[in-house]
């Protein structure tokens, strides 16, 4: 691993992006998850662009594509708790997406894990409980940590194992909450 201009600029979009992420582990509604959520997204695909990290980078057109469904749906249908045949119909669509992607751009066993992440994340934004959204970050965020081994991003495995502790402390926040009520 050099460093040149590409892997620096990388390492700070990935330091963005993980910021970004670890505050909407401690937001209490799900529009504003999937709004800090989509500026992540963002921040993330700069990161593999610079990485050459074409697995990861197809992962974040597809949570792209995954939160601007989530909020249109949110915004003209309201907030729900409730799942509707559309709503598993949406989920259906994007893991397919996910797939596909996958067979595109697979670059070895570990760039899959950049896949499963990014579905474990779509299930947890998709089911629209904040509590269950933070339990799942820890599936996640050990796919992420792994798929950051393997581009060798220092800051990614850094930061996305901060970012498990976070998800872990919001999770374990909700949960005491809840039981006092």
């Amino acid at each position: 691993m050099e460093l040149t201009l590409p892997y620096i600029l990388s390492q700070v979009f990935i330091i963005i992006n993980y910021a970004l992420l670890a505050i909407s582990y401690y937001c209490k509604d799900r529009k504003t998850v999937l709004v800090i959520s989509f500026m992540a997204v963002i921040a993330n695909g700069l990161s593999y662009v610079f990485l050459n990290a074409y697995s990861g980078l197809a992962m974040c057109i597809l949570a792209l594509i995954r939160n601007i469904i989530f909020l249109i749906d949110e915004k003209k249908n309201g907030k729900s708790d409730k799942i509707y045949k559309k709503d598993i119909i949406i989920l259906i669509i994007l893991y397919t997406i996910a797939i596909i992607s996958a067979i595109f751009t697979y670059e070895g066993i570990f760039s899959l894990l950049s896949v499963v992440g990014t579905m474990f994340y779509t299930y947890s934004v998709w089911q629209k409980k904040t509590i269950i959204y933070k339990f799942m970050g820890i599936p996640v965020g050990i796919s992420w940590i792994i798929y950051n081994i393997y581009i060798m991003s220092i800051f990614g495995i850094i930061l996305e194992s901060i970012l498990l502790v976070s998800s872990t402390i919001g999770y374990i926040l909700e949960v005491k909450e809840m039981r006092k009520s």
